[in-house]
């Protein structure tokens, strides 16, 4: 019980962005799909990857306290591209089938 108080204040201060976190990992599965279908580099891509998650990181790290009054528009923007990128994976598949 005392582990769960100690990570409250943590919770508490990220909980605007819980719906960013949910669908960032839905949006990493169609990016996946999307360099799959693409045939790519596997190494290429996982290197580039590990780049990419310690420089959002340090963003994360440094730029959150800024970053929780935009909280909003943040989400609707990723929101935004989720969508976006979602229906940009569909296309070929639409364009074959018809």
């Amino acid at each position: 019980m005392s582990i769960l108080n100690d990570f409250k204040p943590f919770i508490e201060e990220y909980k605007p962005f819980l719906g960013l976190l949910i669908f960032g990992n839905i949006e990493n599965l169609v990016l996946s799909a999307q360099g799959v279908i693409e045939g790519a580099n596997p190494f290429l891509v996982a290197g580039a990857s590990i780049c990419i998650v310690v420089i959002w990181q340090a963003i994360g790290v440094f730029g959150t306290k800024s970053a929780m009054k935009y909280s909003r528009h943040i989400e609707f923007i990723g929101g935004f591209a989720i969508f976006v990128l979602g229906i940009q994976s569909m296309l070929p598949l639409i364009q074959s089938l018809i």
